[in-house]
């Protein structure tokens, strides 16, 4: 695949960090990679936002953010109360295209969940996925209640005719619960797609070495990993 594009069951749950260690597996493997960002909420213009948070941790991809509102909202709303421009789906699948062009494998990481709105007229995510003809990566959460929210998330893909790459869990802490350990299993089943990886708690704050290192063990063969979803906590030693 050249596009991917990168959604979350909800906020905070690890997009970027996920983003970015597929997309050091793949400069590990030496393909070429770019990152697109097409609406960054809640950071000021000098601050760093989640592009440059990959560029650090993944090393040398080609970083492109579209928009940027300060307020940290949904795209639609942050850019209505700024008086900016909202970024559209037509402007977001042209540049994947661009970069595409170019690059071995584009990442498209999304604000918040699939249908978080872009602009007034309720374009999503969902809709730029559907304009490239691209597999979504779903990053969910660990414990209690991701299968819920990964399966709405999946079935709002289906109900569209998009394809889900599968699932990659965004924080696996060192000391899973029981709900956590039963999710490895369940997960797949809710999403009707595969585990393709699980990133250990905390993992954004290892140095970039480290980080670049390791990611490759996090996530299975599809995404250009070794791990292969056994012994979830064995890659995390």
């Amino acid at each position: 695949m050249s596009v991917m594009v990168v959604t979350g069951t909800g906020t905070e749950v690890g997009k970027t960090v996920v983003t970015a260690a597929v997309a050091a597996a793949a400069l590990a493997a030496g393909r070429s990679v770019a990152v697109l960002k097409p609406a960054q909420t809640g950071v000021g213009p000098d601050e760093p936002g989640d592009v440059a948070e990959v560029l650090r941790l993944a090393g040398p991809v080609t970083g492109v953010e579209l928009a940027r509102f300060p307020e940290p909202l949904a795209p639609a709303t942050a850019a209505r109360r700024a008086g900016l421009p909202p970024v559209v789906p037509q402007e977001i699948a042209r540049a994947a295209a661009g970069l595409a062009a170019s690059h071995d494998l584009v990442l498209v990481e999304g604000a918040g969940g699939l249908l978080v709105r872009l602009d007034d007229a309720g374009a999503t995510l969902a809709d730029v996925a559907g304009l490239l003809d691209a597999p979504v990566l779903v990053v969910a959460r660990a414990g209690l209640g991701t299968l819920n929210t990964t399966e709405l998330t999946a079935e709002a893909l289906r109900s569209r005719g998009l394809r889900c790459a599968g699932v990659v869990i965004g924080s696996w802490p060192a000391e899973p619960d029981l709900a956590m350990r039963c999710n490895l299993a369940d997960l797949p089943e809710v999403a009707g797609a595969g585990l393709l990886g699980a990133v250990p708690e905390g993992a954004g704050g290892l140095r970039p070495e480290e980080f670049r290192g390791a990611a490759p063990s996090w996530l299975a063969p599809e995404l250009g990993g070794t791990w292969d979803g056994a012994e979830p906590c064995g890659a995390f030693r």
